[in-house]
C-alpha cells in the first residue's frame, strides 16, 4: 500500500505549519521548502482548506495558517478525506470489482484486517503527537527565498 503524493504533501504541509508556528507562510514558500511543484501544492492546499484543516488567504497579509489546533487533527481522518478510495485490492470495492472469486476468497478478509489495523493506529494519532520541539522540522528544510 502507498499513499498518494497528494496525501504525502498534505501531511507535510500540516506538519510544517504546526512546526513553524508562523501564520501566513505562502504557498510559494512551502513549495520551495519541500521542493514540490507549485501547481500540485495549490491543489493540496485547496483540499486541506476545503476540509477545514487550514485557511488560505490570498494577497497582502495572506498565506497559509492552521484552522484547527494540532490536537484536534486526527491522522486517520486526514488520510480518509484525502484518500477516499484507498482500496488495497480491486475486490475491496463492490462497484468496481472484476474478481470472479471475490465471494469465496479469504485474502480480502486478511487484507481488510490489515487495513483496519493501519487506520486504528492513525486514528489514535493526532498531529500534535507528531510534533517535537518547536521549529525542529523547519530547521531541516531549505529556507525560502524572499
Amino acid at each position: 500500500m502507498q499513499l498518494t503524493r497528494h496525501t504525502d504533501i498534505a501531511l507535510r504541509v500540516l506538519l510544517l505549519l504546526t512546526d513553524t508556528g508562523v501564520d501566513g507562510l505562502t504557498a510559494e514558500q512551502v513549495a520551495t521548502r519541500f521542493r514540490v511543484n507549485r501547481n500540485h501544492l495549490a491543489k493540496v492546499v485547496q483540499a486541506l482548506a476545503r476540509a477545514g484543516y487550514i485557511q488560505a488567504k490570498r494577497g497582502v497579509g495572506g498565506g497559509l495558517t492552521m484552522a484547527r489546533a494540532p490536537e484536534e487533527i486526527n491522522l486517520g481522518d486526514v488520510v480518509r478525506q484525502l484518500e477516499p478510495e484507498l482500496d488495497l485490492l480491486d475486490c475491496f470495492s463492490p462497484k468496481t470489482s472484476t474478481c470472479p472469486i471475490a465471494d469465496a476468497c479469504r485474502l480480502q478478509r486478511v487484507l481488510g484486517t490489515a487495513m483496519a489495523a493501519f487506520f486504528s493506529i492513525l486514528d489514535q494519532t493526532t498531529l500534535a503527537d507528531l510534533m517535537g520541539p518547536q521549529g525542529e522540522l523547519t530547521r531541516r528544510l531549505v529556507a525560502p527565498k524572499r
